[in-house]
């Protein structure tokens, strides 16, 4: 079991209580972990505010070879930080060495945008009023950030502030999860061994309620949370007088065409994206769209797909879909799927729990007003729907308050271009589901999704400002 302090601007303390993390797939306790109170968090936002100026002036080189040293680590770490996340969040242990490595790609990634700061140069002279000037802009950081991040990828969406924060030059005070504090903890502790200087972090286990009232905190320059829609837009009620990076998940929706060439890889996929960690993912697959004239071979293809995904125990290097988080999310999609079913729905796999885990799920014809479809399930559900033509197949995947990312099946050019000006998301997939992500690319999504972008050279823009400097030829 592990034993993890508080990490406060630079040091390790006891918290002003201790937590015990238990693994959501047997209850065991898996972590005793120190948890902040509202003074702790005071003394960080204080020494990320007194840091802050000293933060910006390190060297864009001296940022980047911190990011390097701590890349390092993260390989050198990746078992014992996949062995954490497994543990901790129930995620498959063959899923959370996938995550170890991204983590490891989020470091290089920022540490190439630390290298390379953005300057861009305007001549001026385009207007009478701009003869004889030039403009440069250059990026400065907006100051410390508050970062506050989910259970599901507790290591790669803590990467995901961290990293990026140290290319852009500003402190940061992290609220990790409370079910799944160890990974941030134990990042904590390689940039600390990578060099990072005392004050420049925080990464502090606290309750939500504490950690709130940083929100309002006007020595905090930008907000950046990832996690539910309804706190993430309370934090923006909160945080309206500085910037905000809210990403708040979404129930993303796959189109498949009927001129895709095997249909039942294609079902292997979306049932991969849909069950894979219990669909505890924002860009899982939850509502599959299927042109009519496939629907019945699509559907055969994925009960089959679905059914051999294989579930239980994270530990089983096997295992794909493992427990959901805790016992109300298992109620919760539980009982969604039996609301749906109630509905209208109709069931064709799955269906059921055992213990922490819901069986792999997949339903047809639930009306769409019902949680399993107009919700984010979070859970491993999925519900086919069938459609006529690609223009009602894009009014189906626009028909949601959500917008993250959609999947589109199709070999037609014309038909991606179509969907890529008319769906209203931050990202359309084409030829895969809405599930992949590459962590160098910009991600956020539209309407209820959020705002913002991650990845790390959109965070470091969103962690950084312009400031302009107009030099004058005849001085």
């Amino acid at each position: 079991m592990r034993e993890m302090k508080l990490f406060l601007a630079g040091r390790w303390t006891d918290g002003e209580d201790v937590v015990e993390v238990r693994s959501p797939f047997d209850g065991r306790v898996v972590s005793r972990v120190a948890r902040a109170g509202g003074t702790q968090l005071e003394r960080a936002a204080e020494a990320a505010h007194r840091y802050a100026p000293a933060m910006a002036g390190l060297p864009p080189a001296e940022r980047a070879a911190i990011l390097e040293r701590a890349a390092a680590l993260i390989g050198e770490r990746r078992e014992e930080l996949a062995l954490a996340v497994s543990e901790e969040a129930g995620k498959p242990i063959a899923l959370a060495r996938v995550e170890a490595d991204r983590c490891r790609d989020t470091f290089t990634e920022s540490l190439h945008v630390a290298r390379h700061p953005e300057v861009v140069a305007r001549d001026l002279g385009g207007y009478p009023s701009g003869a004889g000037r030039l403009a440069l802009i250059r990026r400065v950081p907006v100051g410390p950030v508050l970062a506050i991040t989910p259970f599901n990828f507790p290591l790669n969406l803590v990467a995901h502030k961290l990293a990026p924060a140290v290319a852009a030059g500003c402190p940061v005070v992290l609220k990790p999860a409370t079910q799944t504090p160890s990974p941030a903890l134990m990042l904590a502790a390689i940039l600390e061994e990578a060099g990072l200087p005392a004050g420049a972090l925080s990464v502090l286990p606290s309750r939500a309620a504490d950690a709130q009232k940083l929100a309002v905190d006007d020595r905090f320059g930008l907000l950046t949370f990832t996690g539910s829609m309804d706190v993430g837009w309370k934090l923006k009620e909160l945080a309206w007088r500085r910037r905000a990076a809210l990403e708040m998940g979404g129930n993303a929706a796959v189109v498949v065409e009927p001129d895709v060439d095997d249909l039942e890889a294609v079902a292997r996929r979306i049932a991969g994206a849909a069950y894979g960690y219990a669909g505890q993912s924002c860009i899982s697959v939850q509502r599959i769209l299927v042109q009519e004239d496939i629907y019945l071979q699509m559907r055969e293809a994925l009960v089959a797909a679905t059914g051999a995904v294989a579930w239980g125990d994270p530990a089983d290097e096997a295992t794909v879909c493992g427990p959901l988080i805790d016992e109300p999310n298992v109620v919760r999609v539980d009982g969604w799927i039996r609301m749906g079913v109630e509905a209208g729905g109709r069931l064709l796999a799955g269906g059921r729990r055992e213990g922490s885990v819901i069986v792999p799920t997949l339903l047809e014809e639930v009306p769409g007003d019902q949680p399993v479809v107009a919700d984010e399930v979070f859970g491993p559900v999925a519900v086919l729907f069938a459609y006529e033509d690609f223009g009602q197949a894009l009014c189906m995947v626009n028909d949601s308050r959500y917008g993250l990312q959609a999947g589109i099946f199709t070999r037609d050019v014309s038909k991606v271009q179509r969907a890529w000006e008319e769906i209203e998301a931050g990202g359309i997939v084409h030829g895969d589901v809405p599930t992949w992500r590459t962590d160098p690319m910009p991600y956020g999504g539209v309407k209820a999704s959020g705002v913002g972008r991650e990845g790390p050279l959109w965070a470091y823009r969103e962690m950084t400002e312009e400031r302009l400097l107009v030099l004058r030829s005849d001085s």
